[in-house]
């Protein structure tokens, strides 16, 4: 007997299908995939759109007619579309996201078509306890109208109906709100929302009698001037968003699908706010909140745009990030940039007004943007010492241009660095210090260098050698003062006359003062980690300028002491000056050197009459 004995196969299993839980969907739908339940009216169009677009892609000149309906807490939705047989009920409707767009020769205008019927009618159960459905197929005339009714329960019938039920071919739903939905599906919120998200589609929509169609879109129609254009556009712009533009700008992408236009903001507004969009597909509005749609860069424009080539989120309430978005979005950019270049080209007032409030976009688009560096150079405004200035002004005054790359030091040098004839860019500012660096690769020849405190004291007028020596108590005492905190005193001759002192650092005296700082308060661990960091970056030195008048009398002081106390004022006066930070070891100084002064003042000579 074979020792090996065969066993049995196992058995197959036994396919099941999901059970769904209707009412759980469309808590689902309500509370995640939904934003609001006014989407129920958007996807009751969108069906009736895409019914009639299926009818018209097999019989041209089909009616095409959608009719809104509402009263008392219920609505009715007609259209004149392909319309449904038994089989089609059943197939569609009781299967939950099966599209209307199905391989039975509808599928060869799919790129029409907005939606999926049943997921659509699902949607309505957010507002609605009951939906019925009463259809005739235009594909089969002779086909009795079918009546679908559903609950919100997940149950449903079917049953045909005598030809008089719907003489035509089309469908009608209806819909009976649910307990607290009745306001959506009252007569003014329909009209509304009926409004909002069909003011562009292509076939006659009405609700009761009104139509809410308003085509051609306002950027489509003619006007009888360029002006009277710009002012039906600031209309629009005003209705739709709140606000009226600066400008508009046309988006007409021929190969991406998209007519519209972008309302340039009349405000500045943070780079790291994101825009929102309205993004109309085929028509019909999918979202007003697009936040990807155009390059970050472009923070200054709201958009608004009709696309039949981007592709909608599960939701259809925004955009799903793909290779076509990447590509309408650089497409919409170019568009804008282009404006730029042609205002920069050919309407200089118009540019100025917009840069005047909006040159940060400008700026974060140029630093990537070589091109529109070159055309915004005589426009671009920066901060300098000769004033406000476009870097191609600036630059043909100065051989260098001297850059900051803080706010901070901007403010100690650019007083002195003026009065000496050397021209400073603040580059402190966003995107500002990358534009100046950039500046060689659009102008050949300029030479940009950063400012530091040695250039700065190079450029001050040195002290005679003998009077320096003559004031060498006077410096001692002065240093001997300052050289806990880390700062050095030299003495120049500058100008403006008026300025007595001057507080110069780097970014390597700075990092190293903070050290040093954060090496006093620790424990003894830490303490020796942050010595070996030690590095020999220059101090922050104070500079007294020998032709100040003050000066000169603070120089000829005999008490070391007093000299202290007036070298300590002059430093926390120069920190002042340059708006710096103060630290705890200064704000100490300055009180110090205050109660120092005040009591040197005050003071009385025991041996003589009280002079107060």
């Amino acid at each position: 007997m074979d020792s090996q004995t065969s066993q049995p196969s196992p058995a197959s299993p036994s396919p099941h299908t999901f059970q769904v839980d209707l009412r759980g969907l469309v808590d689902l739908l309500s509370h995640h995939l939904y934003s609001s339940p006014k989407v129920y009216l958007r996807e009751l169009l969108q069906n009736a759109v895409d019914a009639i677009t299926a009818r018209r892609a097999e019989q041209p000149d089909a009616p095409a007619t959608v009719r809104l309906h509402a009263e008392g807490g219920t609505l009715r939705v007609e259209d004149s579309g392909i319309g449904l047989t038994e089989s089609d009920v059943h197939s569609l409707l009781a299967t939950i996201g099966r599209s209307s767009k199905r391989d039975d020769g509808l599928e060869s205008a799919r790129s029409d078509f907005l939606g999926q019927f049943g997921i659509g009618l699902l949607a309505c159960f957010v507002v609605a306890e009951r939906i019925r459905v009463v259809s005739r197929s235009a594909r089969t005339p002779d086909a009795a109208p079918v009546e679908w009714t559903a609950a919100d329960d997940g149950s449903y019938t079917v049953r045909t109906l005598p030809h008089s039920a719907r003489p035509e071919p089309g469908t009608t739903v209806h819909l009976v709100a649910r307990a607290g939905a009745g306001e959506w599906l009252s007569a003014e919120r329909v009209r509304s929302l009926a409004r909002d998200f069909g003011a562009l589609l292509p076939y006659d929509v009405r609700v009761g009698e009104e139509p809410i169609a308003d085509l051609p879109a306002p950027w489509d129609r003619s006007y009888p001037s360029p002006a009277t254009r710009r002012v039906a556009l600031a209309r629009h712009c005003h209705d739709l968003f709140g606000f009226t533009p600066l400008d508009s700008i046309d988006l007409d992408v021929p190969l991406a699908g998209i007519r519209g236009v972008a309302y340039v903001l009349p405000s500045a507004v943070s780079p790291a706010q994101r825009a929102s969009h309205r993004v109309h597909l085929k028509g019909m509005l999918l979202t007003e909140r697009a936040e990807q749609l155009l390059p970050d860069w472009a923070f200054f424009v709201r958009c608004v745009l009709d696309t039949d080539s981007l592709r909608p989120t599960a939701s259809r309430e925004s955009l799903y990030e793909d290779e076509t978005l990447a590509a309408v979005r650089e497409a919409l950019g170019e568009r804008i940039r282009s404006w730029l270049t042609g205002l920069a080209a050919g309407d200089p007032e118009r540019l100025a007004a917009f840069l005047s409030v909006h040159h940060l976009g400008v700026k974060s688009l140029a630093r990537h943007d070589p091109e529109m560096l070159r055309t915004m150079l005589p426009w671009l405004p920066f901060e300098t010492t000769d004033g406000r200035l476009s870097l191609e002004e600036f630059a043909q005054r100065h051989p260098v241009v001297h850059f900051t790359r803080t706010v901070e030091e901007y403010r100690q040098v650019a007083p002195i660095a003026s009065a000496q004839g050397v021209g400073v860019v603040n580059g402190g500012y966003t995107y500002d210090s990358e534009l100046v660096e950039a500046l060689p690769s659009v102008r050949p020849g300029t030479v940009v260098s950063e400012l530091d405190a040695d250039t700065v004291t190079a450029h001050l007028d040195g002290v005679d050698p003998d009077e320096e020596l003559a004031l060498s108590p006077f410096l001692a005492a002065a240093r001997a003062r300052l050289d806990p905190l880390g700062c050095d005193v030299v003495l120049r001759a500058f100008h403006p006359l008026s300025v007595p002192a001057l507080h110069l650092d780097d970014r390597a005296a700075r990092h190293e003062q903070a050290r040093a700082d954060a090496e006093e308060q620790a424990d003894d661990l830490w303490a020796g980690i942050l010595g070996s960091l030690r590095g020999s970056a220059p101090r922050a030195r104070l500079v007294l300028n020998h032709i100040n008048p003050l000066i000169r009398r603070i120089s000829s002081l005999d008490d070391p002491d007093l000299i202290g106390t007036a070298t300590e004022s002059l430093y926390g006066q120069a920190l002042l000056m340059a708006q710096r930070p103060l630290r705890p070891a200064d704000s100490a100084l300055l009180n110090r050197a205050f109660i120092g002064l005040l009591e040197w003042a005050t003071h009385t000579d025991p041996g003589k009459d009280d002079r107060r």
